[in-house]
């Protein structure tokens, strides 16, 4: 079954549900910077993303530098944006 880009309204109101996260428009994908005192915890932090993003077979694009974590989500089965990225940004939301 083929995954389904987001309509236009359907990121718009997807958006408006999450805390800061921005939609790129050149890359279709959602953004997100999040800090941390250290690089253990930002790690930990990225470990249980990866732990998550393993079970729902959808994994972030992401870089870290000490303890800043940057991440885009996108699905390029759907050519950009689709449920799948909301549901695990809100996962990743739910760990800070």
């Amino acid at each position: 079954m083929a995954i389904a880009e987001l309509t236009d309204k359907e990121r718009n109101d997807a958006m408006a549900a999450l805390g800061g996260w921005t939609y790129d428009a050149d890359a279709k994908a959602i953004r997100r910077s999040f800090r941390f005192p250290d690089f253990a915890e930002a790690f930990a932090f990225m470990t249980r993303i990866a732990i998550v993003a393993e079970k729902m077979d959808h994994h972030p694009e992401w870089f870290n530098v000490y303890g800043t974590v940057d991440i885009a989500l996108t699905t390029h089965d759907a050519s950009g944006l689709s449920l799948r990225d909301i549901d695990l940004a809100t996962q990743i939301d739910s760990f800070v």
